[in-house]
This record gives structure tokens, sequence and C-alpha cells, in this order.
């Protein structure tokens, strides 16, 4: 079995129950462990509380899912019509229901999150993580740290609703701190942390992110110590590291696909591959979060079709002329909403192909099953 599972069992303190009251409460108290919550468990009907297990998806693969629940790690084959659709098939962190007996997936809860990016070079989305709590972005003291990459990143943590946190990592092998804290400054709702991710004690402020029960996602591009931070909060040597090109910063990827690892405070800890591609789609309110000053004087404008450029009583203009407004912020914004509209309207394109095309298939079905049937 992978070592991306949890290999780290809670301790249950067995009172005077009964039997079958202590398996039920070590049941639930490793479900709580793994990330189990009560807008999860009021999905159940009466039946599925019976006849059926939740489990929580540690690991995807081509063939198979690597899932943890409260008989302990398996894994389940990847087939039906639960994975058909690549927007809605299981990812790491999903909650599925297992048949108690034959041990098959019947269904995928609801999710409380959802992390998903534009495929590279596709016309549909990758789906990253699902059911997170918290995320750290993470990049360094080098050349990766990139204003413009962090508010991409922000503007999908703000659409899935998590707390977030940057964490600007090799803080060791720079002096320059103070430039990281003035660069983040007006980003009030976003903190910073500057860490040396090979030291336990410098990565202690980030627990609060990690506690028991939580599910704590690390986001950022190949060689910013990603790895090296989830094995420092872990305590143990749980990912693979590698170093990076220091002409310029660039890492390599060290982590092959994602997986959940336990922390030993109870936490989830998501690795993922570096993204050095990440496109957004249907991120609209995401994107106007973190762009929230600019999107309310764009309200101010004269023309509501204003492109912020040379149109008379333009209010984002004027602010940037007044240096209100960084030129580069007002920048990035333009270029996120433009992709953003672009890729959604891919998408919608992408999905009505598929709608067409298995209505096409449903009819032709249907046409042979009747000629079928007037033969007979």
């Amino acid at each position: 079995m992978s070592k991306s599972l949890i290999s780290r069992r809670p301790v249950i303190r067995r009172g005077a129950s009964s039997g079958g009251q202590e398996k039920a409460a070590g049941a639930q108290s490793l479900l709580r462990v793994l990330g189990w919550k009560p807008f999860f468990q009021q999905q159940l009907s009466l039946d599925e509380l019976t006849d059926c297990e939740p489990v929580r998806v540690m690991a995807v693969h081509r063939g198979q899912l690597e899932v943890s629940g409260e008989r302990g790690d398996e894994v389940v084959l990847v087939h039906g019509p639960l994975f058909d659709d690549a927007e809605e098939k299981p990812t790491v962190g999903d909650w599925l229901l297992l048949e108690r007996d034959s041990r098959k997936p019947l269904r995928r809860l609801e999710r409380s999150s959802l992390f998903r990016r534009m495929a590279p070079g596709a016309k549909q989305v990758q789906l990253i993580a699902a059911n997170i709590d918290n995320v750290l972005i993470v990049t360094s003291c080098n050349h990766d740290f990139n204003l413009s990459r962090i508010e991409r990143y922000q503007a999908l943590v703000k659409e899935a609703g998590c707390r977030a946190c940057v964490v600007v990592t090799k803080a060791d092998q720079s002096d320059a701190h103070e430039q990281y804290r003035e660069a983040l400054k007006s980003y009030r709702d976003l903190p910073l942390v500057l860490v040396n991710a090979l030291d336990s004690a410098s990565v202690e402020v980030l627990r609060e992110y990690c506690r028991s029960g939580e599910t704590l996602s690390l986001l950022g591009s190949s060689g910013v110590g990603k790895s090296t931070l989830l094995n420092s909060l872990a305590g143990s040597e749980l990912a693979a590291t590698a170093g990076i090109r220091e002409d310029d910063s660039k890492g390599r990827h060290t982590t092959r696909h994602r997986a959940l690892y336990a922390i030993p405070e109870g936490g989830l800890l998501l690795d993922s591959p570096g993204m050095r591609e990440l496109g957004l789609a249907d991120v609209s309110e995401g994107l106007t979060a973190v762009f929230s000053d600019i999107s309310e004087l764009a309200a101010k404008c004269r023309f509501a079709d204003c492109a912020h450029e040379t149109e008379p009583g333009c209010a984002v203009r004027a602010a940037m002329d007044s240096n209100e407004l960084d030129e580069r912020r007002v920048r990035n914004w333009r270029k996120l909403e433009r992709e953003v509209k672009r890729n959604s309207r891919t998408l919608a394109e992408t999905r009505a192909e598929e709608r067409a095309f298995s209505q096409l298939v449903r009819t032709v079905g249907g046409h042979a099953r009747s000629r079928k049937s007037g033969e007979n």
C-alpha cells in the first residue's frame, strides 16, 4: 500500500460501553480525523447509514483510488458511471460511499470546496482537490516570488471559500525579508509567513492551519519547497525533495501525483505537483473578491463598458494616475478577467458538445433496440 495513505491511526480510548458502541465510537473518531464533518453526515439517508461506509480518497491513479475509512486503507477500482464525467469524477479529498459488503463505490458526496484548473492544452477542467479547509500559497525568497501569480492562486482559493496564507520559504537564504512584507501589506486578509522549510521550529506557526480533522493544501510552483515544508510539518520524510536551478530558480517536479498525508496532530496535508500553468475558469466570484478595490472603482466609471484605458470619466484610470492604484495590479486584473471569460466560454461549448453527443448515442441506441425488438 502506498505510503500516501494514513499511517498514523488515532488511539481510541475504550470505556465501559458495549462492544458495538465501542466500534461505532472508534469508527466515528477515525472518520473525524480523516476530515468527516456534519456537512457530509447530513447527506446520508437512513438506508445509507446502514448499508454503506464513507471513505476518503487519499490518492488517485489511472486505474484505482487509494481510500481510507473506518476499516483502514484499501483500494477501489476505477470503473462505472461514477467515473465517466471528467468534472464530476472523484478526486483527492473527496468522500465516497462504498457498499459495505461488495466495497463498490455507489456515489460521491457533495463537496464543501473544490479546486480545479483548465487542463493545459485541453478544453476541459482538471480537478486538483476537494474538501480543503485551508491553503498555503507557497513561494520563495528568489525569482519565484511573483505577485501576479499569488493573485492567480488567491482567486482560486477565494472561489473555493478556503482560508489562505502566503508562505515564503528559503528565508534563511535572504536578508531582504522586508520587501516581501511590503509587497503584500495591502492584502490585509492574506497573512504572510517567512520560513525556513528545513527547520521544524520555523514552520511551527503554520500548525494552526492543520489542526486535527482539517485538511490543508499546499499550492505553488515546482522547487519552492512544498514537499520540504510538508516533511517538516509531518515530522518525517513523506515526500521526495529536490533542488532548483540557481540561475533562474526553476524547480523540478518531485511530487508525481496528488496525495493526502497524515501529520502528528491529526490533520491531513495535501501535496501536489508544482503547476507552471494554472488556467482559471468559472472563478468569477473569486476574481471579484481578490480585486474588490478595482471592481468598486470600475463601478464608478462613466461608461458601463469602460475598458479603463483612454475613456473619459474612467475612475480606474484616475486612480492609477494618482498612484492610488498599482498599474501592475490593474493589468493582471484585466488579464485574468479575459482568461476566465475565454476559458468559461470554452468549457460551456465543450459541455454542450458532450451533451449533444450523449443525446445522439442514446437516440442511436434506442433506434437499434427498437429494430431488434421488431425483428423478434
